[in-house]
């Protein structure tokens, strides 16, 4: 059926397409009855061994919503209804902003992935608050991904991020510092070990004072060098993190394209591999002790599977599910337990990681 209409919105330029959808998503999320009814046949047949807790978190299966798809609240329930166990929105910024100039988000189909330059367009962090309040279904976590406006001096990034803090952390279940957007000039200077460190105890601090004991991770590029992963998980540990979100869009471009020259972010497949690598080092450098939410490049069971045992607890789709559709979460649960159940797990918990123990590989 979602081959029919990704089709037809294939033959539409892709932020239009992009706007159509979430459209249908907020209606559906209109129908609470109709949401849970759909949710049920997405998770039917799923069991409590795909369960997975993660900073005390309790995720129905492994496969989430990365943020982006729904930058400002508004299609939560109705993404909820397509199965995700837990969706994440933003990035949020303190203040509305338009974002990048148009054209700014386009397709490659022939290499399953998209290049963005969206910067941030949201509708800020009051507007975000508010959609969130009207919500009363909550069948799962739901993530807040904050970053800064695209006009803030980096030197004073802290004062963004805690607004939104501020504003939206009372209202999800899980914070989320993106430090690692391509699209927002000087952003990733952030994952800097001493201006992170910073960031994330002001952001800490605040965290406590208006939602205690909500977790709070940070999500990073998978342009880091190995040894700059290993800094970013040291502070994130030093910090006392709930964990990382590996990865963010690439800047990389691994492939000849005509639109390779676009500037922007790439995600997709061709950003699985790169994903992959920041998720193991980050596994092996925390010794397995820092969760780690994985993304990037994920359309099958497969590629979920990998990632979990790569060292990720949870994984998020974006581009997957754009070229996939609302019947992704319901098609990849089935083969997810079967690969499980092909090589000896009774759970997914046991499968994080489990390509290191197998090998037996030191942590660097």
């Amino acid at each position: 059926m979602y081959g029919l209409t990704r089709s037809l919105l294939f033959r539409l330029p892709a932020e239009p397409a992009h706007r159509l959808g979430l459209f249908g998503l907020r209606e559906l999320g209109h129908s609470q009855e109709l949401c849970q009814s759909l949710r049920a046949r997405a998770l039917r047949g799923v069991t409590e061994a795909l369960a997975v807790e993660v900073a005390g978190l309790r995720f129905a299966h492994p496969v989430a919503l990365a943020a982006g798809l729904d930058k400002d609240a508004e299609a939560v329930d109705g993404l909820f209804a397509c199965g995700f166990s837990a969706v994440e929105i933003g990035t949020v910024t303190p203040r509305p902003q338009p974002g990048n100039p148009t054209p700014r988000l386009f397709r490659l189909p022939e290499h399953q992935a998209v290049i963005n330059r969206m910067g941030f367009n949201n509708h800020g962090a009051a507007v975000a608050a508010a959609h969130l309040r009207q919500r009363a279904w909550h069948p799962g976590p739901l993530g807040i991904n904050v970053g800064k406006n695209k006009d803030t001096p980096l030197e004073q990034a802290v004062e963004d991020y805690v607004a939104c803090v501020d504003a939206l952390a009372p209202l999800g279940d899980y914070v989320v510092v993106n430090a690692s957007s391509p699209n927002t000039p000087g952003l990733r200077k952030l994952q800097e070990p001493e201006q992170l460190s910073a960031l994330l105890g002001a952001v800490q601090e605040r965290l406590a004072a208006v939602a205690p004991g909500k977790p709070l991770f940070l999500k990073i590029a998978p342009d880091l060098t190995p040894e700059a992963v290993d800094e970013v998980v040291d502070v994130a540990r030093a910090r006392k993190l709930a964990g990382l979100v590996a990865t963010n869009t690439t800047v990389a471009r691994p492939f000849e394209h005509p639109l390779a020259k676009e500037a922007g972010g790439l995600s997709g497949a061709p950003v699985r591999e790169a994903a992959n690598a920041v998720i193991r080092r980050a596994y092996l450098r925390s010794g397995g002790a820092l969760p780690i939410i994985g993304a990037g490049g994920v359309f099958s069971a497969q590629d979920v599977y990998e990632k979990l045992r790569a060292g990720a607890s949870v994984v998020q789709v974006y581009t997957g599910f754009i070229y996939e559709g609302p019947g992704m979460v319901r098609r990849i649960l089935p083969a997810l337990a079967a690969l499980l159940a092909r090589d000896g797990f009774t759970s997914a918990s046991q499968a994080i990681g489990a390509e290191h123990r197998s090998a037996g590989t030191p942590a660097p």
